[in-house]
């Protein structure tokens, strides 16, 4: 039997709330999980949060996006002069998740932060982190695009006629923003929301906090 296609959203560090959503879940090994991008930053747990997904891998089928945050958190790893920059948008917690030093970041984390994609295509979805440029195709997309630029609310439903699953842009009353052609599922976990999964192939939603809080509806 085919599996589900679950796409999370952006957890941003909030392991507590990762650990709850999945055991509502109960993620099977023939499950596609689409990680969204943004692991890092803000929340308190960013290396537990990779410790997971990296054990995810083995359990799953697991498609991990780069994010912006894992962008810049690599950009430093190579010219620490960004270091301050990223400090002040949520690398802090992550550094103190390793003790308070990046050079505790081990090998194996930074190779699967390096390994994200810039955009999944699935069956009937395309799954990006931010947002996509209008009239340009897929693979000539920019990174300010895929990573950086936030959703207006005006955004056209692709020329492929597939529904683009995306994060970034935070829903802070933990509501997906749903768009024609269009949904995201950044539901804002760092800043007391929840962290969104979504059934793809059902329109279920899952959602937990920080709290450990876990509930499901059905997308409207």
């Amino acid at each position: 039997m085919a599996g589900r296609t679950l796409a999370i959203g952006d957890i941003h560090g909030c392991n507590t709330a990762l650990n709850a959503l999945l055991a509502g879940v109960q993620v099977a090994a023939a499950d596609t999980v689409v990680i969204l991008g943004d692991i890092v930053d803000r929340g308190p747990g960013s290396r537990q949060v990779i410790e997971r997904l990296l054990d995810m891998r083995s359990r799953c089928n697991l498609v991990y996006i780069l994010g912006n945050h894992e962008e810049l958190m690599l950009d430093v790893l190579v010219d620490g002069n960004l270091l301050s920059e990223w400090l002040d948008v949520g690398g802090l917690e992550t550094v103190e998740s390793y003790q308070g030093d990046p050079g505790n970041i081990p090998a194996e984390h930074i190779e699967f932060l390096a390994s994200g994609e810039d955009y999944w295509v699935g069956e009937h979805e395309l799954f990006v982190h931010a947002n996509l440029q209008p009239g340009v195709e897929l693979a000539l997309q920019s990174a300010e695009w895929l990573r950086w630029t936030h959703l207006t609310g005006k955004e056209r439903p692709h020329p492929s006629g597939k529904r683009v699953v995306c994060g970034h842009t935070p829903q802070p009353y933990g509501v997906p923003k749903v768009l024609p052609g269009w949904v995201c599922i950044d539901t804002y976990a760092f800043g007391g929301g929840w962290l969104s999964c979504l059934d793809v192939g059902c329109n279920e939603l899952f959602q937990a906090n920080e709290a450990g809080e876990f509930r499901q509806r059905t997308l409207g």
